[in-house]
């Protein structure tokens, strides 16, 4: 996947990193956003003077800071459509009642960026495969055609807002490359970061006289599965056992019920397997798609945020087996 552009955050550069991931490559710079921001600053200005700059409306207007852009680097939407707008590009909210009324497959789709809590990233088709585009990862996250639908019903309920990029991209080598060919992806890309983090708390742990027994639990950040280790020190050795000898109940217990929500949906289990694995044939994700699909419509949110963490924390757990 050499050939696909992959920009890592820097700083709070995530709209930047967000754009040119989608466009796939270096179009815009902080400076080139700044300046949309400010434009749109000097027109909303000009629009809230009409009422008269004597005005306590205006007064307030000029003293509160841009929404457009802070010195951290953030962009906010409108900045991002303006910016897309340069390419004949427009966004159009994915969960509207007017675009859902349009019953279009997600798949179908070319594009869409994501936000939550001033985080952009771009979810992209290349070729006939898609991506997520996430400058928080190390790498492009392959997703397949089956896990796509719920990848982003995923998103909406922790809090996203998903846009649908409409128009056409401009060219770029990955998806001319990606069109004749298909990859697969051995290995998920991890978290920046997440190594040096997992390595320091390994060092942490050495020397600990007690077994280390706490939950392994599965968190979503950014779209991103990670594994998050509760990890507590504590000042004496019968509040360590009596702790410890707690959560481990707690993960037998929370691991049982794991397995029985799996068991009770093996369709789904098959669906996020076959993403996990990377892609699957062009046939058998044919055959399985529309069978799978319509067992996803039928759960409810919180079924659907369950049985997607239980099986990534089952997932997660094999790892950690494994290695």
């Amino acid at each position: 996947m050499e050939s696909i552009f992959h920009e890592k955050q820097e700083g709070s550069l995530c709209a930047q990193h967000c754009l040119n991931n989608l466009l796939q490559g270096e179009y815009f710079s902080p400076v080139e956003l700044s300046s949309i921001a400010q434009q749109l600053d000097e027109e909303e200005r000009m629009r809230m003077a009409e009422g008269g700059v004597q005005s306590e409306e205006y007064r307030i207007f000029l003293q509160q800071p841009s929404g457009n852009m802070d010195d951290s680097g953030f962009f906010s939407i409108q900045v991002i459509s303006n910016a897309l707008g340069v390419w004949g590009l427009e966004i159009v909210l994915f969960n509207s009642r007017e675009y859902q009324e349009l019953r279009i497959d997600p798949i179908n789709e070319k594009a869409f960026i994501c936000n939550y809590k001033e985080h952009w990233f771009t979810v992209r088709k290349l070729g006939q495969q898609w991506f997520n585009l996430n400058s928080l990862l190390t790498g492009p996250e392959l997703i397949s055609d089956t896990y796509l639908a719920l990848f982003l019903a995923q998103l909406q309920q922790e809090g996203y807002s998903i846009f649908v990029i409409s128009g056409n991209l401009p060219d770029c080598e990955a998806d001319q490359i990606l069109r004749i060919m298909r990859v697969e992806q051995q290995q998920r890309p991890k978290l920046i970061g997440e190594d040096e983090a997992q390595s320091s708390r390994q060092s942490t742990m050495k020397g600990r006289p007690h077994m280390n027994t706490a939950l392994p639990m599965c968190m979503c950040v950014s779209g991103v599965s990670v594994q998050q280790v509760s990890d507590t020190t504590h000042t004496t050795d019968v509040g360590v056992l009596d702790e410890d000898e707690e959560e481990l109940r707690k993960a037998l217990a929370l691991s049982r019920q794991h397995m029985e929500v799996e068991d009770e949906e093996a369709d789904l289990r098959r669906a996020i397997q076959l993403s996990m694995q990377g892609s699957a044939s062009p046939i058998s994700e044919t055959a399985g798609s529309s069978h799978d699909t319509s067992s996803i419509n039928t759960l409810t949110a919180e079924e659907l945020r369950r049985r997607r963490q239980a099986y990534f924390d089952r997932w997660i757990e094999g790892q950690r087996d494994q290695t």
